[in-house]
């Protein structure tokens, strides 16, 4: 090879050895803070390298006061064996006076956090909490004329700020970006915050829209092409509630609001929900240049009964994940606040569109151990948190607690076998007694315990609920952890054959390795036809089956 060949081959393997460290740097820098991986809803958190569930409590909206607040809450968290707090950061409080950012509070937090061995999740009450902009700085509510409010359609302001305001989306992008740089500088090696919340249950009050000059010119536009183009890009995959909407008014791609979606209330929210996701999609999309960590929007769900403008319009929404979507996909995934009934209908709700299911808030109630256990078991969820976790005044009696001492064993066991349909879960309300898992060779029917009629509790007249999370670890092999239910068993496969208990243990895990308590036979299994674990007992539990004629 002649010297001139030579040399430029060295230049060549000199550029391929750059850009292949270019982009490991690109992916390693990716990788090494918290993510998600996975594909479409079967999408899981990855923190430090590693696969993790958020066993969470939310604190309740007035915590983020400091140290002093915050120090007889740290032993309830462990007593409830949490792994994450997800904290109000309030935009008020770190940008008191413009361009002015003070950050000790949520340090304090963070380092605190840290010494504790716990995660955060951190919800950015900036332009709207709960639908109002109660949490924006005293400079941005005395300048009405700068940052404009939302009017009802009675051209009366309301304590919401206008989506539709250059002003209020820049002053808003300029505090959240500033807090995005602050976590990637202070904690990003760290890795103590792993999600972000922008923004808290948007939704537009009383009305199902903004009446401002700026909303209603816009309103009388063309419906923007960046939506049409979503819509007929994706027709035959719109969830049934939106789709019938366009349908209702021939699927049109042209015109303003009303001409394409119909005159009326539900044509305002459709209006509503694009541009709060644009708002919220560009605030996301400016935080993650600053620092990518992953970020979800929650939705205030709706009460039986209620219309666009009685309940918050426009939010992030199941009949509007498409709006979302397509108006802002920088976010990651939306997710429900529980303070409904329903839960399962909700949950079916928000796993289509290939939506990863995290429940950042539920009324913290009797029924959330159960729902923790059976998000986590049946919809693969992210993770679960009741809301003011600090309220309660005995931690260590707290079911949820005891729910996630379980999910925590078992998290090696989850991540290994996620995806692969080795996994579900059962919720036993008052108005399901009976739920249907089929694993492998055979069908588990799981009844609420009290259904024996021998267990305390089971003459109350409104049943406690139970829960449970199944996995299948071998082709007879299973583990069922939860409290409250009884489980018997067929072969649904080979239906002539009958299914007994080869082996029933309860135990633990301890450092990944199962630890025997007991040997279950006899009364426990009711004589080999079914495993049980009662109500108040939250327990992990191996099974081996097999069959005979």
């Amino acid at each position: 090879m002649d010297q001139s060949n030579l040399s430029f081959m060295k230049k060549l393997i000199i550029n391929l050895l750059f850009l292949i460290s270019v982009f490991a740097q690109k992916v390693y820098a990716q990788n090494s803070i918290p993510h998600l991986e996975g594909k479409g809803n079967q999408r899981f958190l990855v923190v430090e390298g590693k696969p993790f569930l958020v066993l969470a409590g939310e604190l309740g909206n007035s915590s983020f006061t400091g140290t002093e607040y915050m120090k007889p809450i740290w032993p309830k968290v462990k007593q409830m064996n949490l792994n994450t707090i997800l904290a109000p950061v309030y935009w008020e409080l770190i940008e008191p006076k413009e361009g002015q950012f003070e950050f000790d509070l949520l340090d304090e937090l963070i380092l605190e956090a840290r010494r504790q061995e716990i995660k955060l999740v951190l919800l950015w009450f900036g332009s709207w909490k709960n639908s109002m902009s109660s949490h924006v700085p005293a400079w941005i509510k005395q300048n009405q004329t700068k940052y404009p409010r939302a009017k009802d359609e009675k051209g009366q302001s309301q304590e919401i700020l206008t989506p539709f305001s250059e002003n209020n989306l820049q002053a808003d992008i300029r505090a959240f970006t500033t807090l995005m740089k602050h976590l990637k500088t202070f904690d990003g090696k760290a890795q103590t915050v792993i999600m972000v919340q922008p923004e808290n249950e948007i939704g537009m009050l009383p009305s199902a829209r903004d009446y401002h000059l700026l909303a209603n010119e816009l309103f009388m536009k063309d419906v923007p092409a960046e939506l049409t183009d979503y819509l007929k890009k994706n027709k035959e995959n719109l969830v049934p509630e939106f789709l019938n909407i366009w349908r209702k008014n021939g699927f049109k791609t042209k015109g303003n609001w009303n001409e394409v979606f119909g005159e009326g209330y539900r044509t305002d929210e459709l209006f509503m929900a694009w541009y709060f996701a644009k708002f919220t999609g560009k605030l996301a999309e400016a935080g993650k240049a600053a620092y990518p960590l992953p970020m979800f929007v929650n939705a205030a769900l709706i009460r039986a009964g209620k219309v666009p403008g009685e309940y918050p319009s426009a939010g992030p929404l199941p009949h509007l994940m498409d709006i979302w979507k397509a108006g802002a996909p920088a976010i990651d995934f939306l997710s429900p606040d529980f303070y409904t009934p329903d839960f399962e209908h909700w949950c079916n709700l928000y796993i289509r569109q290939e939506n990863t299911l995290f429940v950042p808030e539920h009324r913290f109630d009797a029924t959330v151990a159960a729902k923790a256990l059976f998000a986590i078991g049946h919809y693969g969820a992210i993770g679960f948190s009741p809301f003011s976790i600090e309220s309660t005044p005995n931690p260590e009696k707290e079911e949820i607690g005891k729910a996630y001492h379980l999910i925590n064993q078992l998290s090696p066991m989850l991540a290994q076998y996620r995806g692969q349909g080795m996994i579900d879960g059962v919720l036993l309300e008052k108005d399901k007694v009976l739920s249907t898992v089929v694993l492998g060779d055979y069908e588990f029917s799981f009844k609420n315990s009290y259904s024996l009629g021998w267990e305390a509790g089971a003459t109350k007249s409104e049943w406690d609920s139970g829960g449970a999370l199944i996995i299948q670890t071998g082709k007879n092999e299973f583990y069922i952890a939860g409290s409250g239910i009884v489980v018997t068993f067929k072969n649904w496969k080979k239906r002539e054959k009958t299914v007994g208990i080869l082996k029933n243990e309860e135990g633990v895990f301890e450092n990944g390795d199962w630890k025997v308590i007991r040997h279950l036979n006899g009364d426990q299994t009711h004589q080999g036809r079914h495993i049980r674990i009662s109500h108040g007992d939250y327990s992990i539990q191996r099974l081996e089956l097999y069959d005979y004629e």
